[in-house]
């Protein structure tokens, strides 16, 4: 219950149902002006609004949020709750295997374990882990599947029990879709309304998701970002998500596409001139005239890759079109009349009348200016136009070819430049070494005669892929209409182009069939393969062996297209290394080409049968045959219909063998799920906050270590901690999977923190994962000095410089320092999320005095610390309080400073005096009986 300082909280009735709202207007009429809000800061104030409790949430910050102006600077710190939390099964698993485990710590504490459940609603959809070894055949949906299911049975069977075992987890089974789609087309409410005994309560739908591309569903106007685990899990426990009231940079779009430009060329032109001006952790709006003929598809499209353009969100308002879209995927109309009643009470409907919102920054852009485009090689921002895709290829070219790595130090350079690619974008699933799992028994051939046909340039793998594009009817219809004319015209695409056909809902190719346009996208070898990422997270699967060959043996740089959102070296196959991003229609015409170096407003894509040459411009189709053609073949019952079973899952899902119980019967011998250790010892009172004694330096970092760094990612090598544990566990190398896929076992993920190959520790002059064991002096891996350390009792450190933590969110970042048996680390300074985190886990964040570091204080690392007067700052709590810290190295005087502790609210003190965010929840739940906010 909302403290409602401001006398906000109201009624709106809609129909024969009356709900509890909290009206922004109430501000207003006490002379709080809010209709200068953009649409996303009138969505968090409304949060604030409904969930202030003078703690988290104080009338300070609502008054705060609503006196933003365009002159704002992001300073001012606010406690977000979302409605929802959506996840992966990739960066899912550990949240499900932390609420596993909180079951049993709450029974071995006398708790009742039933009462561990997601306090938010949680919807957790499985397409991570499909990938693309068959292709070109009928069957290939098929055999994809069951390889799919042979490999993640482990995984899949602990997400099967999750299903059943906790209330409000809802999981959507693998082979159905892929999330963000699944999002933006059914799970999404728009708004939410939460029911509790005699009351009703309707509220703008938000969440927070474990994928950055949660940012899709900014086009139905639910607003949303994709955050780490360690924020994730706290969602789903109820707690709120702090961050800094935005920037918000306003673009302005006017006119309309032009005839022969498509969604993909819009989103690559806003994702350019975005990445041009600046838009990195700053809310983006779309706003103005030309929303009126954009479609909900092409909104998704711009909001999905809002990371590609570097922003935290990219909203649209909701307007007639959201509406519209509702209807079409067979929302009630029960649901449509609350939205629409609501938005416009709340001063959050967009039609002509809106006045305009002040903004920080504004753009400004007319959609006739967007002409068709692609994207490469190697960067989604880096757009090329269709005419000039030879000519940029040919510029590129130089850069891709490989060195020749004749010195070892050369292919050393090789594999680590290769392993921080991984890194990047390993947080979003798939197979970080981008060819997915190399499986001997699967083999994929093509005639031995295509070595003579491929050179630089060729187009090896060619996919219709990504929630990006397949959410949008009009590129896949495009995409089908210009095949029909292709295969009509007697072309044919060449065999050693690998092809794809992976949508994001099944919706899809229900409308292709009812369109009668699957058969010529078969008939071009774009069968179905999947419903999931595939190609677009590096899950392409492996090239025919002929492919492979002729590309070593001839040192080629050949080329994919993809209608994904992300197309760095590396990403989509460790063999290819220019990716383009491009519209589906796009796709299918590269796929006939053959080859990249092409223009293909003016170049044959081949002869047809009667021996002419056929060019673009005689298959592309008019925006009115697509439009046509979505009339007659898509409806709202297609919806309905397939989202009705989205929860079931195939024979394969429902036929798992599923342990039974309140908790979860813990495989000892799985190398992929095991109990997390964070509640071992767990008393039911917290013991009094310790002082840190005794402690050594694991390692002494520099300036900017990124989560990259500390993180486990990437391949599992043979002799690293990781792969010396899986071999001793019976798994050959050839099994070892990724980091990423094995985040469920905790044993494997802390033997790859700070094992980054291009962590410098300045206690060795080895670098990766390395350190030394100081009282003996002996250089060893990070994870065997901190085994030792253990053994011996001694807490540890970690020094750091400026900037520590940057970079992605990543749970493990924190989580595996904690397990290391890290108790603090001291920096410089801190990116603010891994500083949060890092309290999440009960590691103390510390900085040192303002100018003073490592180097100007003479710490070696190598001293022995003790960092005192931590509970009284705990225990007594108030922002920007220090600790005394003092190092002692044998024969010296001890150097001693006063550290900032950067705890900075009151709700972190209360984590940190628990142990971690989750023991204090777990603490919360055996006092309190909780109610979980449902639907």
């Amino acid at each position: 219950m909302s403290v409602n300082s401001f006398n906000s909280r109201s009624t709106l009735k809609v129909g024969n149902k009356e709900y509890e709202i909290y009206r922004l207007d109430a501000l207003d009429k006490q002379g709080i002006s809010t209709k200068h809000l953009p649409f996303s800061l009138r969505i968090l104030l409304e949060n604030l609004l409904r969930t202030e409790d003078g703690r988290n949430v104080k009338k300070e910050d609502i008054r705060a949020l609503a006196a933003w102006n365009k002159t704002s600077k992001p300073e001012k710190e606010i406690a977000f709750t979302p409605s929802r939390v959506l996840l992966q099964d990739f960066t899912g698993v550990p949240c499900v295997v932390d609420l596993a485990a909180m079951r049993d710590a709450m029974k071995q504490l006398g708790g009742d374990p039933s009462l561990i459940n997601p306090l938010q609603p949680v919807e957790l959809v499985i397409d991570h882990s499909v990938q693309v070894d068959e292709f070109g055949t009928a069957n290939a949906f098929e055999m994809n599947a069951l390889l799919e299911f042979q490999r993640n049975k482990e995984r899949y069977s602990f997400l099967r029990w999750g299903q059943t075992g906790f209330r409000n987890l809802a999981i959507v089974p693998p082979d159905t879709g892929i999330v963000h789609q699944v999002n933006l087309e059914y799970l999404a409410r728009v708004v939410f309304v939460h029911e509790s005994p005699g009351k009703r309560v309707a509220y703008p739908d938000t969440l927070v998701g474990t994928d950055s591309h949660t940012v899709m569903v900014n086009g139905l106007g639910v607003l949303g970002w994709g955050v780490g685990g360690i924020e994730a899990e706290a969602a789903m426990l109820g707690q709120a998500v702090s961050m800094l009231i935005p920037l918000v940079v306003g673009v302005k779009l006017t006119g309309r596409l032009r005839e022969g430009a498509t969604a993909t060329d819009l989103v690559l032109t806003v994702t350019e001139m975005l990445r041009k001006h600046g838009v990195v952790g700053k809310f983006v709006e779309y706003f103005g005239p030309g929303l009126r003929d954009l479609a909900l598809a092409d909104r998704a499209t711009i909001g999905n890759m809002a990371p590609e353009y570097g922003a935290t969100c990219g909203i649209f308002p909701i307007d007639k079109e959201s509406l519209r879209y509702l209807r079409l995927t067979g929302r009630s109309q029960e649901q449509i009349a609350l939205v629409e009643a609501y938005a416009r009470e709340q001063g959050l409907f967009h039609d002509d009348k809106t006045p305009e919102a002040e903004y920080s920054e504004l753009l400004a852009l007319d959609l006739a200016s967007v002409e068709p485009s692609l994207a490469g090689p190697k960067r989604p921002q880096d757009r090329v136009v269709l005419s000039q895709a030879a000519e940029s290829f040919s510029k590129a070219l130089p850069s891709l070819i490989k060195p020749k790595a004749t010195a070892a130090t050369s292919a050393a350079s090789a594999a680590n430049n290769k392993a921080t690619t991984k890194e990047r974008w390993e947080q979003e699933g798939g197979s970080p070494a981008a060819i997915g799992v190399e499986d001997p028994n699967v083999h994929e051939h093509v005639p031995a005669s295509v070595k003579d046909s491929l050179k630089h340039g060729s187009v090896v793998i060619a996919a219709i892929t990504s929630c990006t594009n397949t959410s949008n009817p009009s590129v896949l219809i495009g995409a089908g209409l210009l095949a029909k004319k292709a295969v009509e015209k007697g072309l044919a695409v060449p065999p050693w182009v690998k092809t794809s056909l992976a949508p994001g809902s099944k919706v899809v190719v229900d409308y292709l069939e009812k369109a009668a346009l699957m058969p010529y996208l078969e008939k071009l070898k774009f069968h179905l393969v999947g419903y999931g990422c595939t190609t677009c997270i590096g899950n392409s699967g492996p090239l025919p062996a002929e492919v492979s060959q002729a590309i070593d043996e001839k040192e080629l740089v050949v080329a994919s297209v993809l209608s994904g959102n992300r197309n760095f070296e590396g990403r989509i196959n460790s063999e290819v290394r220019a990716n383009y991003l491009m519209s589906p229609p796009l796709v299918v015409a590269f796929a006939l080409a053959g080859r990249i170096d092409i223009d293909l407003r003016k170049d044959p894509l081949g002869n047809g049968k009667d021996g002419q040459p056929v060019y673009l411009s005689d298959l592309w189709p008019t925006s009115r045959e697509v439009e046509e053609t979505i009339q007659q073949s898509i409806s709202s019952e297609m919806f309905t219909k397939s989202y009705s079973e989205v929860f079931q899952g195939d024979e394969r899902w429902r036929g798992l063998a599923v342990p039974k119980g309140e908790t979860y019967a813990w495989d000892k011998d799985s190398t992929y799920i095991q109990r997390a250790p964070y509640f071992d010892d767990m008393d039911v009172k917290p013991a009094p906050v310790e002082e840190i004694k005794k402690a050594r330096v694991l390692a002494v970092l520099g300036d900017s270590v990124t989560t990259d760094h500390i993180s486990p990612a990437g391949s599992i090598k043979k002799d690293s901690p990781a792969g010396k544990y899986l071999q001793e566990h019976g798994v050959k190398p050839a099994d070892f999977n990724s980091y990423g896929s094995r985040r469920g076992n905790h044993e494997v993920m802390v033997r790859g923190t700070f094992a980054n190959v291009r962590l410098r520790n300045k206690l060795v002059a080895t670098e990766g994962g390395f350190t030394r064991h100081l009282p003996t002096n002996t250089e060893m891996t990070i994870f065997d000095a901190s085994e030792k350390y253990r053994a011996e009792g001694t807490p540890l450190v970690i020094l750091a410089g400026k900037e520590y933590g940057s970079g992605s969110s990543r749970d493990w970042a924190a989580k595996g320092p904690a397990l290391l048996g890290v108790r603090a680390v001291i920096a410089e300074s801190y990116e603010r999320i891994h500083r949060s985190n890092l309290i999440g886990m009960g590691v103390l964040p510390l900085q040192f005095p303002a100018g003073q570091n490592t180097d100007s204080l003479q710490l070696a690392g190598e001293e022995v610390f003790e960092i005192t007067g931590i509970r009284e700052v705990i225990d007594h709590f108030a922002a920007g309080r220090t600790v005394k810290v003092s190092a002692k190295a044998k024969g010296k005087d001890p150097i001693e400073f006063n550290a900032v502790v950067r705890i900075d609210t009151p709700q972190e003190a209360l984590y940190y005096a628990n142990g971690g965010i989750l023991q204090y929840v777990l603490r919360q739940l055996l006092a309190t009986k909780p109610q979980a906010v449902g639907v």
